[in-house]
């Protein structure tokens, strides 16, 4: 596929796990799943980035779909410093947190005294303040403030969906809204960060475009988050700006290459949701498969990753078997100085998102 005149194409990739953090129960399912293919572009009328071959109705969310990543110090951490974001430029009543998942997020909001409500039709939970609908008009509640918290990456027609949110809290209100950083991905050349289940990848100047008015922005998680608090009123339509063009590297697999030429060597992954599903899976692809996947993650445990039907295991079951001095790439450098301690220092650890 090729560039048009509406279009400028920067990434093609082929047969993706449709979710990536979807597990399965045994090798042949999971290497079986669901598969989907990557072209991403840049919207030439909006400035907005997303996979143009992305079909919404693969997206089908069940009980085995696993994201959680609060299990790790540091990610709480981060939650931390988003709920001082929150508490700080909204306030702390009447929050709606939209597309609030396990919750985790919500109930460590609720500890802190915050009056919170959250809205997800796939909550599992008992919490009565997490309502398993969609948040849209008509549902009797209208906030002060809205939290998104790595939902809009999702959603096919972003604006749209702002808009919707827009009209069902009554034309307006705050709204903090958290995303990946997408010139952090083109930054580090971290082609492991692009999955099917995102749809979307923004910029800070997308949300510039995006909202007339924007209280705070910044990023967050070693910049590998896009943060914004903005007046949900402000939302409209962007508009493509040619000095805004996305710089997208041309050699951006160029890491992948580079990683796959020590492949005699024992390998390892830690971390087995998005970005280690991906990034096993091009490995596994150029001829240097890895055969360890390790997560803190207990409901992963166990189970197997899409792509290449990998079997999970925590590090009490994997690092006995792992000999020491084995690489361990790390599928995110936040985490690696926990991991260290965890593995007691002994192995060669990589950090893949270090260009």
């Amino acid at each position: 596929m090729t560039s048009t005149r509406s279009q400028h194409l920067l990434y093609e990739a082929d047969a993706f796990p449709v979710f990536q953090n979807r597990m399965y129960l045994t090798a042949a399912e999971a290497r079986d799943c669901p598969k989907g293919d990557i072209r991403l572009v840049e919207d030439r009328e909006t400035g907005l980035v997303y996979n143009a071959a992305f079909r919404p109705e693969q997206m089908v969310y069940d009980e085995q779909y696993q994201n959680e990543q609060a299990f790790s110090p540091r990610f709480r951490s981060h939650l931390e410093e988003v709920a001082g974001i929150v508490e700080s430029t909204i306030g702390c009543t009447n929050i709606v947190e939209v597309g609030c998942g396990k919750a985790y997020f919500l109930e460590m909001l609720l500890a802190k005294g915050f009056d919170v409500t959250g809205f997800d039709p796939s909550y599992e939970g008992q919490n009565p303040r997490v309502i398993k609908k969609y948040f849209q008009q008509g549902n009797g509640i209208q906030a002060k403030g809205l939290v998104l918290r790595h939902v809009l990456e999702h959603i096919q027609k972003p604006v749209a969906f702002l808009l919707a949110l827009k009209e069902a809290n009554g034309g307006g209100g705050k709204l903090y809204i958290e995303v990946p950083s997408f010139d952090w991905i083109c930054t580090r050349r971290a082609w492991f960060d692009i999955f099917y289940e995102h749809v979307n990848y923004f910029r800070l100047s997308d949300f510039r475009r995006i909202f007339g008015n924007i209280y705070s922005c910044g990023y967050l998680f070693g910049e590998q988050y896009i943060f914004v608090v903005a007046d949900l009123a402000s939302v409209r339509a962007p508009k493509f700006d040619l000095a805004d063009r996305v710089d997208f590297p041309i050699d951006f697999i160029r890491n992948l290459n580079c990683q796959g030429q020590d492949s005699s060597l024992a390998a390892a992954i830690w971390g087995g949701a998005s970005k280690g599903v991906i990034f096993a899976l091009l490995r596994e692809r150029i001829g240097a498969p890895i055969s360890v996947v390790i997560d803190v993650n207990p409901a992963k445990q166990g189970k197997y990753i899409p792509g290449t039907g990998l079997r999970v295991q925590s590090p009490a079951e994997a690092l006995p078997k792992l000999p020491a001095g084995s690489k361990i790439f790390v599928m995110n450098s936040n985490y690696l100085s926990e991991i260290k301690q965890m593995s007691n220092n002994a192995y060669c650890y990589v950090g893949v998102d270090h260009d």
